[in-house]
Order: structure tokens, then C-alpha cells, then sequence
């Protein structure tokens, strides 16, 4: 008795043309579909977008900064003390 390989119904099939054309019409060139380019943000929205992002680092750098040196002053003027 020789060993008889299962029959693979999805043998030979283009799955790159599942739910488009050539599954229906296997005769039909493949169709090429441009990508559209996307759309690019006029110069000022640019601008305005990474110029809040610029100032909203500066201001919490300000903040830490002040943050900082307020914890100075409660702790005598030491930032770090080697000692203890």
C-alpha cells in the first residue's frame, strides 16, 4: 500500500488576488493602484506646531528649575551631603 498525500484544495492558489479581480476573472491583467501622497502641512502650521513644542520645554525646564532651587533653600544649601 503506498502512502496517498491528502489533496490540498488550496494548492496553486494566488493569494495575493484573494477579493480582488483576477479571483473572478483569472484572465485580467493585475491592476496597479498609485498611492496618493499625503498631505503636506502649510509652513506656518509647521512652525507653530514645533514652536509650542520648543516653548513647552523651555517653560518645564523653567519649572524645574525653580523647583530645584527652592528645594535648595529648604535644605540648608546643600544639594548633596556626603557624610551622613
Amino acid at each position: 500500500m503506498g502512502t496517498e498525500e491528502p489533496k490540498d484544495p488550496l494548492k496553486g492558489m494566488d493569494w495575493k488576488a484573494i477579493g480582488s479581480d483576477l479571483q473572478k476573472d483569472p484572465s485580467a491583467k493585475p491592476i496597479l493602484k498609485k498611492r496618493l501622497p499625503r498631505k503636506i502641512k502649510s509652513l506656518a502650521s509647521t512652525i507653530a506646531f514645533y514652536g509650542a513644542c520648543i516653548a513647552g520645554g523651555i517653560g518645564a525646564g523653567m519649572l524645574l528649575e525653580i523647583w530645584i532651587n527652592k528645594k535648595i533653600k529648604e535644605d540648608g544649601g546643600m544639594i548633596w551631603e556626603f557624610n551622613k
